[in-house]
């Protein structure tokens, strides 16, 4: 039932050069919660460079995907490869640590904390040195927190004035709701991932500020070499910046190509808008 327009080997509007290898696939996943079927036989995939956007009406299944992948949920059925390796039924820090990190559809800041600590927090992971290390200060603790703190810098320094150097000590619930979806990127991208998953990060914002999260996303593979897949219901942004778009329909993947192929295709249109009347009234 789905129509395929992509070309593997060519960059779409997202830019970013010919795409590389795979860096996700899903293969036939299913996942079901009794007898709700939230996705079936689902095969994706993402490759190194590439914005991939993932659209479909509300309830279609889209956060479910971001849940399977990132371990919050396992599933029934299929696999989920990561630079070729099965993340299936692993933990969520595990695959995080692998390098998939994503943002949420509802913010998850830590609103007391700066700007700065905000990101810093995303980088412990991959630190090294013990709790008793940082508390008496030891050489390797202060180096690791100085590491942290610059790369925290460079992160920030990629949305320019948006997250400037004299906000780095304000805390999150100082900055605007936009300025709070920058902040959760940055602190995805604090992880320094291969794979972003970005779950609606245009929903709230005006037109303005629509503009600059879709050219932000564009900026994310060419000046971070990171690999994105992105839920968006605004197919302003969806358009803009999608080198490949899937649309879900009820965990069914029913078109994938590009954005005007699938905005276009029959099964998308009757997932959003439902049946024509007069073809319901011809069919009975």
């Amino acid at each position: 039932m789905s129509t395929d327009a992509s070309q593997p080997g060519t960059a779409g509007p997202g830019g970013g050069g010919p795409r590389g290898d795979s860096v996700l696939q899903l293969q036939s996943l299913s996942l079901s919660f009794g007898g709700l079927r939230a996705l079936s036989e689902l095969d994706l995939q993402v490759r190194d460079g590439e914005i991939v956007s993932l659209i479909g009406p509300n309830g279609a299944g889209k956060t479910t995907v971001f849940n399977v992948i990132t371990g919050v949920y396992e599933p029934s059925a299929g696999d989920v490869l990561f630079a070729g390796r099965s993340i299936a039924g692993m933990v969520p820090h595990s695959i995080a640590r692998l390098g998939i990190a994503r943002t949420f559809q509802s913010l998850r800041l830590f609103l007391n904390m700066s700007v700065m600590e905000n990101v810093m927090a995303a980088t412990y992971g991959h630190t090294k040195a013990m709790p008793w290390e940082s508390v008496l200060r030891l050489p390797r603790a202060r180096r690791e927190e100085r590491e942290v703190r610059e790369l925290a810098a460079d992160v920030l320094s990629f949305f320019g004035q948006r997250l400037a150097g004299y906000r780095w000590d304000q805390p999150a619930y100082s900055l605007s709701y936009a300025n709070r979806r920058r902040l959760e990127i940055a602190r995805a991208l604090a992880t320094r991932p291969r794979l972003l998953l970005l779950d609606e990060p245009a929903a709230g914002m005006n037109p303005a500020e629509t503009h600059e999260i879709t050219e932000l996303i564009a900026r994310l593979c060419t000046e971070r070499d990171v690999a994105v897949l992105v839920i968006e219901h605004d197919m302003h942004v969806v358009a803009s910046c999608s080198d490949r778009v899937i649309a879900l329909d009820h965990g069914v993947k029913i078109a994938e190509g590009g954005f005007d192929a699938v905005a276009s295709h029959p099964a998308v249109v009757e997932a959003y808008l439902g049946r024509d009347p007069e073809a319901l009234s011809d069919a009975g």
